[in-house]
């Protein structure tokens, strides 16, 4: 698109315009021509009371030429009867304009007759519609282009061109246009190389760099393409301004000057006017205000392009460009501009690091705010990328920080960026155990000073901002003070180092300073009411308590027992949908705490998850158990497991990944199976479980990957039916499909071609046997308790082929895995013997011929069947 200016466009730019507009000619008069940045700036923008300079005026639409709007009524307060006609007179003129010649003589007299404070939306909404995107476009492209049809300076074209875009772009419809969202690699041009920018060099760059341009998605592409026929076909008026096709190839520029990295000499690089860098950040600030401008700006090159001006120290790259990388590093594509852009970003995240280090005093302490942005994500860290010598260098500048004596509102940020380094990497780099124990401390002082206020008082944001990093800090403190061991914590923390060196009088230190902070966290919890259970804050205090019972469930007993209606309403409030995912989603990013374990946005079902751990071991000892039974938690495990395998079921031939959660769930519900057996008769909620897992495990079988989540519900399946009387009516197809399909489950553990060796776990279980062996073994046990109790199931036996299957097994091999194997088989055997004469008697011929095998060796199973 080349601007092309004829010569009689220059006397007319230097002509009275306001003659010219209010007869619509062009007769001769005083206008000053544009040929500086501030003649251009004080005629186009909005700067000190003028209408197009500044970045907050309205804008929208495009150049259509059309008459509409043309007799909507001026309500502007301000302006005088003579200045209203002339304003009107402009408007008609600039709605009429046959080129762009006429527009901008338009423009330029409107911005000095009205300020901006004085025009209506309506108003606004007009002169955007006659102006459009077209002409800013044009005169942004006619520059780089280093066309001389225009017969003006390229600086003055992009002087002109950014000033309209910023001024069009505050239109958040405008701002979203893909006509705009076409010009974003032109401008990030323009900061990252200075005026010199051209494609042909940006796409050198990239190949030098080994890097492929960045495009939007197709139907960006083609909205583009339908919204102005501008950037497809040539474009001609009736002054002369032509527009060829975008594609065109532009001439080859000199690449004097240019290193051989791609980037230019510090001796040849030339720089932004300072007022043309502020107009093209003014943009793409706005767009990247958008619901989808991160995103844009993303698909565009945004990264790459900011990070060479910050590298090349371009205008006010330091100044705007590093917070708008900030912005775009601290929301939802943070992963996605780390995986795309992991060197750029690397060597961004070295320069910062650099200069906090070396900042001192209430600098570097404001700096603390701005690192944790260009920090990866926990799990989020390049391959091959070794993090560890920035950790350790930003870990020595923060050691005096916090050994000093600092306000609320200074030790506040710097609590944040060491819980997003020990998110990232962990203890190992930290320093010293007595450091380590200090910082642990400092976070549990913040807590209990920061929760024990009374219940009416509100929580500051920087506040909650403050003990939900110091929430993490304790969190990775806990697996290396807690007692409890073996339980793995259910959080979306990322797996920590352990403290290195840490004495066994600094790990009770540690366990005393968590209780005291943990029993501020309860208080504060037991004020909550439930018409604040939609907030954000407190999902982060839930959260952080139960990855410290996850842990630790002795400490405490009777204040965390005292609070279970609390935590279980909180978890079924949430689960029931009376949350605000969106908004946990937000905040949580706004704090800087990292997504859910689940790999996606925060949502309300994260808090009965995050609560599984505790109910686990509740659930297990008497008194917490009986408190649960009364707040109805069975039925609250059985629906989180139904909305679970709901979920399961929807993803259909995706990959399934395990979902620990679901399993824990598992584990509580057998707890209670297993202790309340009457509460299992009669609680209809159970009667939905045999239900569920009716439906559940004859579709798992044919899941390896969810191996262990089978295991969990065939055995909760079996123990509960171990539970229930013999059928006095006709089986119920859905008792028959679980039975069979788990006959088949436990059928398949064990491989019985291994020869006649040792028998070996099936390839298919080996990987998951440390997990779902120990369900096999309690399985077989209560197999053995369902032919008991319904001895209908013995037909099932033989005919999935159990009995035999299993016999043929122990007669071939020597040896089982291990006693507890053997043991839960001949238990399981000794009851179908019982149960049946005809398995009795299959099992009596195999043991005479097989004595010296597996089989030969349970003694049990061949005294019951001398006995009976």
């Amino acid at each position: 698109m080349v601007l092309e200016i004829p010569s009689c466009l220059h006397s007319q730019l230097t002509h009275n315009t306001n003659t010219y507009l209010l007869h619509q000619t062009c007769h001769q008069g005083s206008f000053h021509s544009p040929r500086h940045r501030t003649n251009s700036r004080m005629a186009l923008a909005m700067a000190e009371g003028t209408f197009i300079v500044s970045s907050e005026s309205d804008s929208s639409g495009e150049h259509t030429g059309s008459e509409e709007g043309e007799g909507a009524p001026l309500a502007i307060d301000g302006l005088s009867a003579a200045q209203r006609e002339v304003l009107e007179r402009c408007l008609h003129t600039l709605t009429h304009a046959k080129n762009d010649s006429h527009t901008l003589a338009a423009l330029l007299l409107i911005t000095r007759l009205c300020p901006a404070g004085q025009l209506d939306s309506a108003t606004l909404r007009r002169i955007f519609e006659a102006v459009g995107l077209s002409l800013p476009a044009r005169l942004l492209v006619t520059a780089v282009r280093g066309s001389d049809a225009s017969g003006l300076p390229p600086e003055e074209l992009l002087s002109l061109g950014t000033a309209l875009l910023a001024a069009l772009s505050t239109d958040p419809d405008m701002a979203a246009h893909p006509q705009l969202l076409t010009t974003i690699p032109l401008l990030l041009g323009l900061l990252a190389d200075g005026p010199k920018w051209s494609p042909q060099k940006q796409a050198q760059h990239q190949a030098r760099q080994g890097m492929e341009p960045d495009q939007p998605s197709q139907a960006e592409d083609e909205q583009s393409s339908q919204s102005t026929n501008t950037t497809k076909e040539p474009v001609q008026d009736t002054a002369g301004f032509k527009a060829p096709s975008q594609d065109a190839t532009s001439p080859t520029g000199s690449e004097e000057g240019t290193a051989e990295n791609g980037a230019p000499n510090s001796h040849s690089t030339v720089k932004l006017d300072e007022a043309l860098a502020t107009d093209c950040y003014q943009v793409l600030n706005t767009v990247c205000a958008l619901p989808r401008g991160p995103d844009q700006l993303l698909a565009r090159g945004a990264v790459p392009a900011l990070c060479r001006a910050l590298g090349q120290k371009q205008t006010l790259s330091h100044e705007k460009g590093l917070p708008l990388l900030g912005a775009l590093l601290s929301g939802k594509t943070k992963e996605r501009a780390w995986s795309k852009h992991p060197a750029e970003l690397l060597s961004l995240l070295a320069r910062v690091s650099q200069d906090f280090c070396q900042a001192t005093g209430l600098t570097q302490l404001d700096m603390c705010a701005l690192v944790p942005q260009f920090l990866p994500s926990p799990g989020g860290t390049p391959k091959d990328t070794d993090l560890t010598p920035t950790m350790v260098s930003l870990w020595a500048a923060l050691r005096p920080m916090l050994q000093a004596k600092l306000t609320p509102g200074q030790i506040g940020p710097v609590l944040v960026l060491s819980a997003c380094l020990l998110d990232l990497c962990g203890w190992e780099p930290v320093g010293p155990p007595k450091f380590c124990c200090l910082l642990v401390n400092r976070a549990c002082v913040e807590v209990r000073m920061g929760l024990e206020e009374p219940p009416d008082t509100e929580l500051s944001p920087q506040l909650q901002q403050t003990l939900t990093a110091c929430y993490r800090v304790m969190e990775a403190a806990m697996e290396q003070a807690c007692s409890s061991q073996g339980v793995a914590q259910q959080s979306d923390a990322q797996p920590q180092t352990a403290i290195t060196g840490l004495s066994l009088q600094q790990s009770r230190q540690v366990l005393r300073v968590l209780e005291e902070a943990f029993s501020a966290v309860i208080y504060h919890l037991q004020q909550v009411d439930p018409s604040r259970y939609g907030d954000p804050f407190i999902f982060a205090t839930f959260r952080s308590l139960c990855a410290w019972l996850a842990e630790e469930t002795s400490c405490l007993k009777e204040e965390v027992i005292a609070l279970l209606p609390f935590l279980m309403g909180y978890a079924r409030s949430h689960l029931q949908g009376e949350s605000h995912d969106q908004g946990l989603s937000n905040w949580m990013s706004e704090m800087s705490v990292g997504d859910c374990s689940q790999g996606g946005a925060w949502t309300g079902k994260d808090a009965v998850r995050y609560l599984l751990p505790a109910l686990c071991h509740l659930s297990a000892e008497d008194a917490p158990r009986k408190v649960l039974l009364t707040l109805d938690t069975p039925g609250l495990l059985v629906t989180f497991l139904t909305q679970g395998w709901g979920d399961l079921r929807g993803k259909g031939g995706a990959a399934l990944a395990r979902d620990p959660s679901m399993e824990t769930a598992c584990s509580a519900l057998l707890n209670f199976t297993v202790t309340e057996p009457e509460r299992v008769r009669k609680d209809p909620c159970f009667r939905s479980l045999e239900s569920l897992l009716s439906e559940a495990l004859p579709v798992l079988l044919h899941k390896p990957r969810l191996l262990v989540l089978a295991a969990n519900l065939c055995t909760l399946g079996l123990m509960i039916g171990r539970l229930k009387p013999a059928p006095k009516a006709p089986v119920e197809a859905s008792q028959r499909r679980f039975f069979s399909a788990a006959l088949r489950f436990l059928r398949g553990a064990l491989d019985s071609s291994s020869g006649p060796g040792p028998v070996r776990v099936s390839p298919a279980w080996e990987e998951w046997w440390e997990e779902a062996g120990e369900l096999w073994r309690l399985g077989l046990q209560a197999l053995g308790g369902c032919v008991k109790a319904q001895p209908w199931i013995i037909t099932l036996v033989r005919e999935e082929g159990w009995l035999n299957h299993t016999l043929a097994m122990l007669g071939s091999c020597s040896t089982l895995p291990d006693p507890h194997t053997q043991g839960a088989l001949e238990e399981a055997l000794c009851a179908v013997a019982l149960q049946c004469p005809f398995c009795r008697q299959e099992i009596s011929v195999l043991l005479k011929s097989s004595a010296k095998g597996a089989l030969g060796s349970m003694d049990s199973l061949r005294k019951s069947l001398t006995t009976n």
